[in-house]
């Protein structure tokens, strides 16, 4: 099992790379041994409109992290976002094959593989699935309580799943734009899930959270409920819009309208109160649409944990506030030192997802499973053995 992983995040504006190494005591997380950070080119919302362009970006971050690590790099992990990352759900059912009626891991699988044919064909047309996660099993009729139903006897074996898809032609443009580097794609992850294994705590997933990654055209959030994502979702709003909002109103450059967002000019000779309210509208506007999905999952005002923002722009101004006061939920900025990976030097939230990767890679998570042998494309080709490597890693 490899030691050292990458991780990397291709988005919008940036490319970032992380190389991590796993830590000898398993109770702390992978130590950074270096990072790379370049413009991004060729992307646009989150998805590939140049191959080529893509891979110069990325080339561009890997150099820098290859570096400051000292490691030579022939595969990585790569997080897949952008506003066609979407779900689907589905339910399937099978007979038990054994004739004491014990269910196995196999009995499992043929209910999964069965919800997964059950989807409507529009959902797959032109897409792939990238994760199918079980949310709930019911053995003859009764939901099973606990982790899974091996072991457990019965007639039937049914399963609720979810199904995270993303557009088959990003999915493939984004890999051969990280192996026109040179660099084999071990796995592809959705960015929100990545995420996720570094900005939220055990405690918050298992009572059931929100976690909302802010990036520059995006807006990305994943459900937790009993320690499992339970929904996905991205929007086409960014912290992008914010700073176009302000040098509308303003009659300002864009340039000082990104500082301005953040709070990083001050004494600046423009109304404070009309500062706050033109990035006001803008940030209600796009919690209205978390708030929209929450209450179309049955959600809203229902996560004790609240809403976790992280990415980019979760560092502008009065974000969290504001949050909470649309979706009627607590509301905080990530804090990388206060969570489970308190000690991975990362610089703030918008690293999440590329330090996320590594977590995923190296599988040094409680809830996941080391990374079983085989490739990517081995999932992409749609085989059973990769469907069921990603199945497991959800497994409740």
């Amino acid at each position: 099992m490899n030691k050292i992983v990458t991780g990397i995040d291709v988005g919008t504006y940036h490319v970032k790379v992380v190389i991590a190494e796993r830590s000898d005591d398993p109770k702390l997380p992978p130590r950074i041994l270096g990072t790379g950070y370049a413009e991004s080119r060729g992307m646009r919302h989150g998805y590939t409109i140049s191959v080529a362009e893509a891979s110069r970006g990325i080339r561009a971050a890997l150099a820098q992290a290859v570096n400051a690590a000292r490691v030579k790099v022939k595969s990585a992990y790569v997080g897949v976002g952008g506003e066609g990352l979407d779900e689907a759900f589905s339910r399937g059912e099978t007979v038990v094959e054994r004739g004491d009626s014990q269910i196995t891991d196999r009995d499992m699988q043929k209910a999964i593989a069965t919800s997964e044919r059950a989807l409507a064909p529009s959902v797959v047309q032109n897409r792939k699935i990238i994760h199918t996660i079980a949310l709930r099993w019911s053995v003859d009729g009764v939901r099973v309580l606990g982790r899974n139903p091996a072991g457990m006897k019965g007639a039937r074996l049914a399963v609720e799943t979810l199904f995270i898809t993303a557009p088959l032609r990003h999915v493939e443009d984004l890999i051969e734009a990280v192996e026109q580097t040179g660099i084999e794609v071990e796995d592809i992850v959705a960015s929100p899930l990545a995420a996720s294994f570094v900005t939220l705590q055990k405690m918050q997933k298992r009572v059931g959270c929100v976690l909302a990654n802010i990036g520059s055209e995006t807006l990305s959030i994943a459900v937790f409920e009993d320690d499992v994502p339970i929904s996905i979702k991205v929007f086409a709003m960014g912290s992008s819009n914010i700073g176009g909002d302000i040098a509308l109103g303003l009659k300002i450059p864009l340039e000082e309208a990104e500082q301005l967002k953040v709070g990083a000019v001050l004494g600046a000779p423009y109304s404070r109160r009309k500062l706050d309210d033109i990035i006001g509208k803008r940030v209600t506007a796009m919690f209205k649409l978390v708030e929209g999905h929450l209450k179309k999952i049955g959600k809203d005002e229902l996560l004790p944990a609240g809403i976790i923002l992280t990415g980019g722009g979760a560092g502008v101004t009065t974000m969290a506030d504001i949050a909470q006061a649309v979706v009627q939920l607590p509301a905080r900025v990530a804090s990388l030192a206060a969570g489970e990976a308190g000690k991975m030097q990362l610089r703030d939230g918008s690293w999440a997802v590329a330090y996320g990767l590594t977590i995923w890679g190296l599988g040094s998570k409680g809830e996941l499973e080391p990374r079983e042998q085989g490739s990517v494309r081995e999932a992409l080709s749609g085989t059973f053995g990769g469907f069921w490597k990603l199945t497991k890693k959800f497994l409740p």
